[in-house]
């Protein structure tokens, strides 16, 4: 198994899939795009190649996806890579390289979350508990100058200190 970390944003090409395993623990897996640009050699024409990549969520997190996240959602993603081995349904050994998600962020609004305007959600974060706008100070007297005091002497201090 080879690992590796990556971080980057995407956006979701389809809904999440939800499993939970035998002990109640969600899985949560969502498919994502990365888009390359390039110019072809010999026509000189713009290529857009894309490649599909598979991220894993588990637990809490994998719960969040579920809950939140949609088709088209934008979600930036921490984790590593994790390459495993598989055998396809006609007896050949494949490999897939899939991304576990260690941390994730939701990014954008409300509309790319998987609900309404009413889910208290906004910009991949939980609200802060809402409080009123503080009010203006009246504007301050004028400062009077305080009496300058000497600088303490801490050569005469004991050196009995308890910690």
């Amino acid at each position: 198994m080879w690992a590796a970390s990556r971080t980057l944003p995407y956006n979701l090409g389809r809904d999440p899939e939800i499993r939970y395993m035998p002990s109640g623990d969600a899985i949560a897996n969502i498919a994502v795009a990365t888009s390359y640009k390039s110019k072809d050699r010999n026509t000189g024409e713009q290529k857009e190649l894309t490649e599909w990549h598979r991220i894993s969520f588990f637990g809490r997190l994998a719960e969040i996806v579920g809950q939140y996240l949609k088709k088209g959602s934008s979600v930036y993603v921490e984790g590593r890579l994790q390459t495993r081995k598989y055998t396809d349904k006609d007896g050949i050994e494949r490999y897939a390289t899939d991304i576990i998600a260690e941390n994730m962020q939701m990014l954008g609004g409300r509309q790319g979350m998987g609900g309404g305007n009413d889910m208290g959600m906004d910009d991949g974060g939980y609200d802060a508990p809402q409080r009123p706008a503080p009010r203006q100070a009246p504007p301050a007297p004028a400062a009077r100058p305080q009496p300058q005091r000497p600088a303490p002497n801490f050569s005469d201090m004991d050196d009995d200190i308890p910690f």
